[in-house]
């Protein structure tokens, strides 16, 4: 059985309706003020003592509440990159690393999340990055050069240079996301394959490096790290109440 932690901000829910079905939710807002439900299996681990090593196989059956939600929304299994703790309160020592993801993710505009240009980088994606387990330390001596971001030429050297450490695959898919659809993620160690509602989607031997901690989330947030060279980062306003409803998941 999963043990799931639940994460929640003000006004945010997660809500079992029955056993083994959740509703994930965030409020109507403006922009500038951060909303997030989510759920993961790794909360309190280290990245190194994330649960899950191919070959594994995720399934489980979602709808939302809307065609386009403004923001991000999926589920799948990653290495949570982004995050960072120096284990202060009882929480493990994480500082950020290069992706390693495969996951069913959905992205509005202005999101913008893949470094090759011929990528699709919005809308529902079935989708893997594949990177190397560096030194958070020798990630960290280019922190001082986040800044430089704004610039668009060296935005864009940087992403020329993220696309030979990162490899990336990703498909858009063409369905209604409203309506229950049963999601299917096989994870092997040379190659990731996507199914819904029983038929193959997408295929890569893009396959990320283990091991692997299981998210599902809805949240406001954008990403955008353009071909021209912009990168910008921030929330979204959402009109009306977002959901993300989630039942039968299968981890095994």
């Amino acid at each position: 059985m999963l043990n799931l932690n639940i994460r929640t901000m003000p006004g945010t829910q997660v809500v079992e309706l029955q056993p083994g079905s959740w509703r994930l939710t965030i409020p109507a807002g403006n922009a500038g003020n951060y909303r997030m439900a989510q759920m993961d299996d790794y909360m309190h681990r280290s990245r190194s003592q994330f649960l899950w090593n191919p070959p594994i196989s995720l399934r489980l059956t979602v709808r939302v509440s809307a065609p386009l939600i403004s923001g991000t929304w999926g589920f799948g299994l990653w290495n949570d990159p982004f995050s960072a703790s120096l284990g202060l309160g009882g929480m493990p020592r994480r500082l950020p690393a290069l992706p390693n993801t495969a996951w069913f993710f959905f992205a509005s505009p202005p999101n913008y999340l893949a470094l090759q240009d011929d990528h699709p980088a919005q809308g529902m994606l079935a989708a893997t990055f594949s990177a190397p387990h560096l030194s958070p330390w020798l990630l960290a001596l280019g922190a001082p050069c986040l800044p430089l971001l704004a610039m668009p030429a060296f935005a864009r050297l940087m992403r020329r240079a993220a696309r030979r450490l990162i490899k990336e695959s990703a498909s858009q898919l063409d369905l209604d996301l409203t309506a229950w659809h049963t999601y299917r993620l096989e994870w092997l160690p040379g190659e990731v394959g996507f199914a819904v509602d029983g038929k193959s989607v997408f295929s890569t031997p893009i396959s990320p490096l283990a091991p692997l901690g299981l998210v599902l989330w809805i949240d406001n947030q954008y990403a955008a790290f353009t071909p021209d060279g912009k990168f910008k980062t921030g929330s979204l306003a959402n009109p009306e109440p977002a959901w993300l409803e989630i039942q039968d998941i299968d981890l095994s």
